[in-house]
């Protein structure tokens, strides 16, 4: 396999990772941290780039995939867990804000409003054409790593040239959240991005394209692979940083609500009409890439857990009920993905860490289970409900403080899950009776 090949396949799963929340959430970030920048943006990087490969990575060393390492816990929570997983960053969750986000920033700005109408006209066409180039996910190579990402890249590129050859003031005092540990926000943050749930899905799209090229002997996918995500993860990195450190700049220049509006404020004051349209682009092309690689991974998948259900039918029923839910509206979306993301991610992290320590089944069960109670815990309240008496509980749980009150559940789950592997039954042989 060519080194140009694994090139254009790094780009490919690039494009893939990097949609909606990877463009608006770094922006907001470096405007929030202002002077904490570095290691808020570490921590970002951290959850946002090396989770997810660490992810890709767990999942090609594992034979079944990603279904058969969370089956490690128990085959049916395997079974159950992806498919939810597939779901939520399919045509539920994913999908539909993706959708939103593209015409949010390329028609929006343009009408003025956002009715019903333009909104579903909108989607209708953007739905068809990944419906168009989802049926042929052996050609999303040359679609998306040859053409749409490098197009992307350079107007990301040509948006941050100029604006921090403009920006030249210092950054500005972290705001009270970023004050103390900025890494550890940072790595929260990173939680929005969805693309560590994406990885578990993505393995299967990337797989497909190396085995499109011949190679198919397992040490050499492997090396391919990992070799693509390298490419995809510098990527990453490098656009994490460079929108992140123009938010940072931004930061001197005005307050704002969100990412998007740092981003639309960027592009209309350095390049005015044009860089409303250049906007427009980068956040088109990046919702586009990531629904056709979300769709394509759906379609591979659900074919294989049901093989009566073909490819197209999948890809077609993600199609419609992803435009049905994106004509929700972008701010419900939103008001279900944070607690979805604060339940699910956890349970994704203690699995991925696991997978390189244990393959013993009481381990998993023992840690994925008390992560999986605090983690419900946090996303029950990040919706809205209270759990009363329970709470101070939770909240007095280490690093709680930080959003990571799962750790030490986790740690001890695993723990007690070992004791249980090790401890043998002891029988006790039986006595015979005297004649």
């Amino acid at each position: 396999m060519k080194t140009k090949e694994i090139f254009f396949i790094g780009l490919t799963l690039f494009s893939m990772f990097f949609g909606a929340g990877n463009l608006i959430f770094p922006p907001f970030l470096g405007m929030e941290a202002g002077t904490s920048f570095v290691p808020a943006m570490l921590g970002f990087i951290v959850t946002g780039v090396g989770l997810p490969f660490l992810v890709l990575a767990a999942v090609l060393l594992v034979k079944g995939g990603a279904q058969e390492l969370a089956g490690r816990v128990h085959p049916l929570f395997g079974t159950i867990f992806i498919a939810i997983i597939y779901l939520s960053i399919g045509p539920f969750l994913a999908i539909p804000r993706n959708a939103n986000v593209a015409f949010e920033m390329s028609v929006k700005p343009f009408t003025g409003t956002s009715s019903t109408v333009t909104l579903f006209i909108f989607t209708l066409v953007f739905f068809s054409l990944v419906y168009a180039v989802s049926l042929n996910p052996s050609k999303m190579v040359n679609y998306m790593g040859r053409f749409i990402t490098p197009t992307l890249l350079v107007a990301i590129g040509v948006l941050c040239v100029v604006a921090l050859s403009h920006l030249d003031g210092a950054l500005s005092a972290p705001t009270e959240k970023y004050e103390t540990g900025a890494f550890f926000k940072g790595f929260i943050e990173g939680y929005a991005t969805m693309d560590a749930l994406a990885a578990l899905a993505f393995g299967i799209v990337i797989l497909s394209a190396i085995h499109s090229q011949g190679v198919t002997e397992k040490r050499a996918v492997m090396k391919y692979t990992l070799a693509s995500g390298l490419v995809a993860g510098a990527a990453l990195a490098f656009v994490y940083v460079a929108i992140g450190f123009t938010g940072a700049k931004m930061g001197s220049e005005g307050s704002f609500e969100n990412g998007t509006a740092i981003l639309a404020d960027t592009a209309s004051m350095f390049l005015g009409s044009s860089g409303t349209v250049l906007l427009g682009i980068i956040f088109t092309l990046a919702c586009f890439t990531t629904c056709v690689g979300l769709t394509t991974a759906c379609g591979h998948y659900f074919e294989q857990l049901s093989p009566k259900l073909t490819y197209k039918f999948i890809v077609t029923a993600v199609t419609l009920v992803s435009l049905l839910v994106a004509n929700m509206g972008l701010n419900q979306i939103i008001s279900v993905s944070v607690p979805f993301l604060v339940t699910a991610y956890p349970l994704t992290i203690v699995l991925v860490v696991l997978s390189f320590m244990t393959k013993k089944r009481k381990v998993y069960a023992g840690a994925m289970l008390l992560t999986g109670l605090v983690a419900l815990c946090d996303g029950l309240k990040a919706f809205g409900v209270s759990l009363s008496g329970l709470q101070p509980v939770f909240d007095a749980l280490p690093f709680s403080s930080l959003g990571l009150s799962w750790v030490v559940p986790a740690v001890c789950g695993a723990c007690m899950g070992l004791i249980w592997d090790q401890t043998k039954p002891t029988h006790t042989p039986p006595v015979s009776k005297a004649a």
